[in-house]
């Protein structure tokens, strides 16, 4: 009898985990890497958020708390709902966990059932797919290509719906190309789902405030309130407030998939971290004012990076909506050669490419279930975004 359960191998490590950390053990033995790889912003969490986590500590919050939250935080996100997203939970509608990712493996693990269909467009963040197959679902992919903005479209959809289809996975604005619905859009997708009575909508709303262009941002179940019962909405406090290590995503839905949702957060990982708790309680009732400069800042880093990038050595690079992203297309380069002599058979060729020779740390796009490209994220310095530009331009001109 062997050790390891055959349902480890339906899924692989994420490849945008294994690159971040690539990248920082190269940073860490000395080597000059532009690290273009990481998820996460690079501003410090701010300090009134620190500070409450302190207070909390030193006032005893250390002890164990509700499994999937406590009321008090579970009361200031369903304020956060109702004040930025026009959507009304109760605290039972909530659950808490160790980050958005455990929130979406507890819902897919208490809904999916052996050959259901989860239908996801690419590209998508790396964990959808794995996280499906390793509950027994069956990833159903719609490409939305550069030339429709990266963003499905209703008659996609339509498409590929099944008497097996169980969910519809949107992410918006979406890692890893920034592409962001509007309510038009959110609505014509609605108008779909309202037709097939057994899909439902996960939709994972992340990186809601980084939006770019004065756009302003919609959520799925405000656009569709009629389909309110039928959507679980994702959000956490690692990219809106940089807070990615203390590990606390939510999401808000259907009261019997949350009571679920809490029976197997009980038996496996149990409460999130009481600290981070009471951190994100302050964050979400605390002022966001430091996030307009934020904001500004990644809109600068953004465009710079579309100038360097869209049209110049056979690259092309759209302009993101949102998140902190870009994902060039480097199709025109494959089937060139390195001047070491290997060929770029490959997206992924191409980013072991730019990592071994320029020193630059991207991911590639078959990560992300859309091909030949890469992505590029600007939670970074502009120091290291200028230089990290001109070696990718350096890597593709040195190209034959």
């Amino acid at each position: 009898m062997q050790l390891l359960a055959r349902r480890v191998d339906l899924i692989q490590p994420s490849p945008s985990v294994m690159a971040m950390s690539r990248a920082k053990e190269l940073i860490a033995a000395g080597q000059d890497i532009c690290n273009m790889a990481a998820g996460e912003p690079d501003f410090a969490t701010p300090r009134a958020i620190i500070d409450a986590a302190y207070q909390a500590l030193l006032a005893g919050e250390t002890k164990y708390t509700a499994v999937d939250g406590t009321r008090a935080l579970k009361e200031a996100i369903c304020e956060k709902f109702r004040r930025e997203n026009a959507l009304t939970y109760r605290p039972d509608q909530i659950s808490v966990g160790a980050g958005a990712k455990q929130v979406i493996f507890n819902a897919f693990a208490c809904s999916v059932d052996e050959g259901d269909e989860v239908i996801i467009p690419a590209p998508y963040w790396v964990s959808y797919p794995d996280i499906v197959q390793f509950n027994g679902g069956k990833p159903v992919f719609v490409v939305a290509p550069a030339s429709q903005e990266f963003r499905m479209t209703a008659e996609q959809l339509q498409s590929v719906i099944t008497p097996r289809s169980k969910w519809l996975v949107l992410n918006s604005p979406n890692n890893p190309s920034g592409a962001t619905f509007s309510s038009a859009e959110l609505q014509q997708i609605g108008e779909v789902v309202a037709r097939h009575p057994n899909l439902y909508v996960l939709t994972d709303e992340i990186y809601e405030h980084l939006i770019y262009d004065d756009l302003s941002y919609a959520s799925f179940a405000a656009v569709n309130p009629s389909l309110s019962e039928r959507t679980l909405t994702i959000n956490g406090v690692s990219k809106s407030f940089s807070m990615t290590g203390w590990r606390l995503g939510y999401g808000a839905g259907p009261q019997p998939l949350i009571k679920a949702m809490e029976k197997l957060q009980s038996q496996t990982s149990g409460n999130p971290a009481s600290v981070s708790q009471a951190a994100a309680l302050a964050a979400l009732k605390g002022s966001m004012e430091f996030f307009g400069e934020w904001r500004n800042e990644y809109q600068r880093r953004r465009d710079y990076i579309v100038g360097q990038l869209d049209g110049r050595e056979g690259l092309s690079c759209a302009k993101p909506a949102g998140a902190f992203y870009v994902y060039p297309s480097c199709a025109a380069h494959i089937g060139k050669t390195t001047p070491g002599g290997k060929r770029i058979e490959t997206d992924t060729d191409f980013v072991l490419y730019l990592l071994n020779e320029y020193k630059v740390a991207t991911v590639q796009g078959a990560a992300y279930g859309l091909s030949p490209s890469f992505r590029i994220s600007f939670a970074t310095s502009m120091n290291v975004i200028e230089e990290a530009c001109r070696r990718v331009l350096a890597a593709c001109a040195a190209l034959q």
